[in-house]
């Protein structure tokens, strides 16, 4: 059974979206979820948002009945956003606009940096943030509607740094596809980030857009090991899939590189160069990473999850991890937030400098063109010139 009870100097958030026990026991827990209810899913709990005044605690009432194995089950959520485009003034990223047509994301990736977002819902950064996920049907009209605006400006839009856009629930509802369209009739600049085979589906775009200069594509690889990938990242291509997706992006002529994010002491950190190396050979020819950021609910996800997998290092892990944080679960100053800092971050930042040299990676940079832009016509201007011709 479970009990409520408030949170001391927590104010009352929103209220959550759904409270239908019927999606499985322990589902607005506080506690851990017993692993017949989370199979194939990442977080091994289900926390309630930071936002929210109280807490669902298990309790055992003493009948020891056998739990429900009912796993957790996707649901997605029509949300009709106001506005499309995002903006960000930080100078530790190289773009300051980006999309993101999903909320959520069915990857379930334990480290995912924007898990804390759904707090903001009334849901959890936990099992909520990979199952009650919001889908934007209307972003390809309102990409449309912002960049007709007069005084906007073309530069490249990042999409999938946040969630991944070619998630599972794109093949049905296709968001990421439409954008690409008007993205490609516009002859607007983009940027990808993904894990997902899926972004094969849109070669097609794709193709002709990098033909004229306007994609780049990055494809993320956090291990080569099957087994280790597929408790980080359960719902995510397998990692000779994502090997598989770059040489066939390559091979179309798309511009591509490869991310070695995150990286985790003691976990994946020994792969830098295998990835790298694996990457070049398929004729990547720009890498980056980011070293693991445990923002908020994160940490504390984090930190079950290597309680449960890596019992025998979980203590050596965050050691390390605070080490390169200046003591801290995570520092989110700009600058310092993507690479960490102190003797560890630098070896790190070292071997992957000189991992990009032997793989002949890094020696130039593209960025898609923004000169070819053409803005959308206005609503009701073809009818005017056809009203000027007659």
């Amino acid at each position: 059974m479970e009990q409520k009870h408030a949170v001391p100097g927590k104010k009352p958030g929103p209220a959550p979206l759904s409270q239908n026990s019927a999606d499985g026991p322990g589902f607005f827990a506080s506690g851990l979820v017993a692993q017949a209810n989370r199979r194939g899913r990442g977080a091994v709990s289900n926390h309630s948002g930071r936002f929210e005044a109280n807490e669902r605690v298990p309790v055992d009432d003493g009948w020891a009945l056998e739990p429900d194995a009912k796993p957790f089950r996707t649901h997605v959520v029509a949300e009709n956003a106001r506005k499309i485009i995002t903006r960000n003034q930080s100078p530790d990223i190289a773009f300051d606009r980006s999309i993101n047509p999903y909320q959520g994301c069915e990857h379930g990736c334990v480290y995912c940096f924007a898990r804390p977002t759904h707090s903001y819902y009334g849901l959890s950064a936990g099992l909520d943030f990979e199952t009650r996920l919001f889908a934007k049907p209307n972003a390809a009209a309102l990409l449309e509607k912002e960049l007709v605006a007069p005084r906007y400006q073309p530069r490249t839009i990042a999409i999938g740094t946040n969630t991944d856009a070619y998630q599972p629930i794109e093949r049905q509802h296709r968001i990421m596809r439409a954008l690409l369209e008007v993205l490609e009739k516009t002859s607007h600049p983009v940027a990808i980030v993904t894990k997902s085979s899926l972004i094969l589906r849109d070669l097609d775009i794709l193709k002709p857009m990098a033909g004229r200069g306007l994609v780049k594509v990055a494809v993320s690889i956090t291990s080569l090991d099957h087994k280790l990938s597929r408790i980080m990242e359960p719902r995510a291509p397998t990692p000779g899939r994502r090997i598989e997706t770059i040489r066939a992006l390559v091979q179309a002529g798309i511009p591509t590189s490869v991310m070695v994010a995150p990286i985790i002491p003691a976990i994946n950190d020994t792969e830098i160069e295998k990835i790298l190396g694996f990457a070049a050979a398929e004729g990547v020819r720009e890498a980056g990473y980011i070293l693991l950021r445990l923002p908020h609910e994160v940490s504390a996800l984090f930190r079950e999850w290597l309680e449960e997998h890596f019992p025998d290092r979980a203590a050596k892990v965050m050691a390390q991890l605070r080490d390169m944080r200046g003591g801290a679960d995570y520092d989110a100053t700009w600058g310092r937030r993507m690479r960490g800092t102190g003797p560890y971050a630098w070896a790190i930042g070292r071997r992957f400098e000189m991992a990009t040299k032997r793989a002949r990676l890094n020696q130039s940079r593209f960025s898609p063109r923004s000169d070819l832009f053409v803005a959308p016509a206005h609503p009701g201007q073809q009818l005017d010139l056809f009203r000027k011709a007659s």
